[in-house]
């Protein structure tokens, strides 16, 4: 069973200055996770320097992850199984440069 997956996804960096941007996950047999997300906009969303978003196969340090306004670090982090409608936020905490 294909399973169909819409999220929104906030940033204020990167993604050519965009904050908001509702996507719908290409189907796939395996529930979706935050691991293969990040990839996901890795591949998708990012414009330049994606270093400055994903190292080593998570968000760089400095980067708070909300899903559905709760900190990603509650919720499993890259194992969190994203569920249709999730609201997933990236706020940098670095300020600067």
């Amino acid at each position: 069973e294909e399973i169909i997956i819409s999220v929104h996804l906030r940033a204020e960096l990167l993604f050519d200055g965009v904050k908001d941007h509702h996507v719908t996950l290409p189907s796939q047999s395996e529930p979706w996770d935050m691991r293969q997300l990040l990839l996901w906009i890795r591949s998708n969303l990012l414009k330049e320097r994606p270093e400055l978003f994903v190292q080593g196969g998570t968000v760089r340090p400095g980067i708070l992850v909300l899903i559905n306004e709760t900190d990603w670090e509650l919720m499993g982090e890259l194992e969190y199984q994203l569920q249709d409608q999730d609201n997933v936020v990236f706020i940098s905490t670095l300020h600067g440069g």
